[in-house]
Order: structure tokens, then sequence, then C-alpha cells
């Protein structure tokens, strides 16, 4: 099969692995925007601290090379032709495919006022964050100012303390992460952040990010300005869908997607931060952009566009801090639970949320051994009532869980 893949990111790049080793007598393109070889985005925050390659060129940088596959760097798409079966580039080439992969990614998405002036970086892609840490260790930033408390945000606060940059995170929300974590586990991950020199302005919204010519400051809703060196937002990430606009794909927040993450044409699939897919548990259509959902889904798209007929168990949510100082884990939802089960001692918490007797989500911090355990439950959709309070007791999953109960 003659094989177009739309990005190199963790998904990209595991599905034009997936192609050449199915596929050894065919041909596989693979589409970056960036000038970089295929990388880890979560690789990014041990990057710019340890200075190390490997993680974030995790396939190594000579994958594409090695595998046999067609790398064009720089190479931005600007629409697909679904009749011709084409893919057409911001240069004016087209290039042909039998099978197509939608990979490409996520990026920012600032919907505020400023958010386009000069000197505004994110945290989204090697290319930015290159020049945000190329601007730190040059020494022209001393003070940062982060608007969004969401995940990228909190990772990036804590990359910039280390490195001596003074910086203040600012989220409307009074909590942080308040699309992973509840107010009760946010609260260990404010005091390491505190501890850590972050300073917080939660519950506070930012009217707009200001600056002549380049970005020095944030507009706060009640009328005061809050300046500093460095302006990066973080207030989430948008499927790179843009490209799609006239084809006859069909797109939500992301690219929809069957149980076999086939699109509405037949020979394209999507995979990724792009692929909107059936949620593993609630089964509602839901784009989940984590890396362990781009790797599970790609080898499935690519596999199924070469004959396969592999189906996709559903995407997951769940996240891991890992250089906060204290891990913290989050699984399943937090959205209408019947009731709540929490553990607390010490810098240890465990936070269970049930519905219908049975697990809809799980946070924890500290000891996070248990989660491998809950997740577990919550996916077989075990009903957990017998085991009252000690399901959030240090040990459960260990002497107070066996495989039998598991499988009731």
């Amino acid at each position: 099969m003659r094989a177009v893949v739309i990005g190199t990111g963790p998904a990209g790049i595991t599905a034009a692995e997936t192609l050449r080793r199915l596929d050894p007598s065919g041909s596989v393109v693979a589409l970056s925007t960036e000038p970089f070889p295929p990388y880890s985005p979560p690789a990014l925050a041990d990057h710019f601290l340890t200075g190390r390659e490997a993680p974030l060129y995790w396939k190594g940088r000579d994958v594409c090379e090695r595998l046999g596959i067609e790398e064009r760097r720089s190479s931005q798409v600007v629409g697909i032709d679904t009749d011709a079966r084409e893919v057409v580039l911001a240069d004016g080439a087209h290039i042909g495919f039998e099978g197509l992969v939608l990979a490409s990614g996520s990026r920012l998405h600032a919907p505020m006022p400023g958010a386009d002036l000069a000197g505004v970086l994110d945290f989204k892609s090697l290319q930015t964050a290159t020049e945000l840490f190329t601007r730190v260790r040059e020494g022209e930033v001393s003070s940062a100012l982060i608007v969004g408390n969401g995940f990228i945000g909190i990772e990036l606060s804590l990359l910039l303390a280390d490195l001596g940059v003074a910086v203040t995170v600012i989220g409307r929300r009074t909590w942080l992460m308040p699309r992973v974590l509840d107010p009760t586990t946010s609260r260990i991950a404010e005091a390491v952040l505190t501890a850590r020199g972050v300073s917080l302005r939660l519950g506070v919204e930012a009217e707009a990010i200001v600056g002549d010519p380049r970005a020095s400051g944030v507009l706060l809703a009640d009328g005061s300005t809050v300046s500093a060196d460095l302006v990066v937002a973080a207030t989430g990430v948008k499927p790179h869908i843009e490209y799609l606009d006239d084809s006859d794909i069909t797109t939500g927040w992301g690219v929809h997607v069957d149980e076999r993450l086939s699109t509405s044409v037949p020979g394209i699939v999507a995979a990724g931060d792009v692929a909107e897919a059936a949620d593993r548990f609630t089964g509602e259509r839901y784009v989940h952009a984590i890396f362990p959902n781009a790797v599970a889904q790609a080898p499935i798209a690519a596999a199924n566009l070469l004959g396969a007929d592999l189906g996709y168990e559903g995407a997951e949510s769940m996240n891991s801090l890992k250089h906060l100082g204290v891990p913290i884990v989050s699984i399943g939802t937090t959205d209408s639970p019947d009731d709540v089960l929490r553990w607390e001692e010490g810098g240890d918490l465990r936070s269970v949320y049930l519905r219908d007797d049975r697990i809809i989500g799980a946070q924890l911090a500290g000891d996070i051994r248990a989660a491998g355990v809950y997740r577990s439950l919550m996916l077989r959709r075990v009903r957990v009532g017998r085991f009252g309070s000690r399901l959030v007791e240090p040990g459960f999953g260990t002497a107070d869980l066996t495989y039998d109960a598991i499988g009731v």
C-alpha cells in the first residue's frame, strides 16, 4: 500500500512503524510541520531539565531512515482531496495515497485577546519549548506568568522554578488541574508547588495578554495587570484538524472515528490527539489527548488500514504527575458520583468515586500502588460495596483483593 501519515508524534510514528512492519513491500510517507525527528512531547520537561535526548527521541533520531519511512519535515498540510486521494501541502505539492493516517496531534487553544502577540510562548511543541528555554538560559527571563492551571501549566511552572525563574500561575478555577484533580487532591499539589517557590493566583480570570509590541503581562478580570519577562499560554489544547475543513471527513472537536478507528471516508483512519473516539468506560465520544491512548490506537488504526479487522476497546482518562515531587495519579472521572470514599494520612491520599456500587474514578497521592487495582475494578465494572471502607485503606489490592473477587 502507498500510505501517508500526517504527523510524526507518538501516534504518527507508531502508525508508520506498524505499516512498515506489516507491509514491508509498501511505502510510507510521514509528514511533520516541525524540523525535528519524531519525538515524545511528554518527555519535553525531562529533556530541558536534564539535557537527555534518549527519552525525547524515544524511537531514535534515525527511526525513519532505519525503517524505510520517507520523512518530510517542515511540511504543512492545508487540505485533503478525498476524491483524488491526495494530501495537499502549503507549498502546492500534492501527495497521492491509497491509505491515510490522520495523526496530526493537537495545538495550543488560547481563546483570549492577545494570545497572538509576539513573545507569547507555549509548552506544546519542541519548537516553541526550545525558544522558551533559549530565552531562559540566555538570561532574558527572571520572571514568568503562566496563564492556565492545567497539567501542562503546572509541569512547566515546576521546570521554570527549578531553573531559577520566579513563576506565577494564573487560573480561573479555585484549584489546580481541575480537569484532572479534585479539590482535595489538588491541595497536596498546591502545597508542593508553593514550597518549591511557585506563586498561585487561583480563582481569577485572565481577560487578555497585553504588551506592545511584545507580550509583557496579563490583564485580570479585576482590572489589575500582572507583568513578567515571559508570558506562557497553557490554557488547553485543541485537535489540529483545520486542514480537514473542506474535506468529506466528519469532524467535531476532533475527527470522528468508529470502533475500528476508521473515519467517515474509507481508507482513512485517525489516531492520537485528533481521534474523537468512544470512552472505554462511558462509551461517549471524546478526545483523550494522552500518550498511552495515542500509542494504543496507532497500531490498530494502521493494521485496519491494511485490511485487518481489529476493534478498539476505547480511550481512557488517566494522568500522572511525575515532576511534582509527590506522585499523583488520576483515573476515570469524578462527575456525578453516588458516594466518595477517602483515606488520608500524612502526605498519602486515596479518593475513590463510586456510582451504582462501581468505581468510576480514583485519585491517589503519595502511595499510588493501588492505582492499577482501581483501574482494573473500574474497567471490569465490578461491584465493590462488599469491601466497604477497606477499598481505600492501605494494603488494599494485596491483602484484601483476590483474583476471584475481581472476576465476580
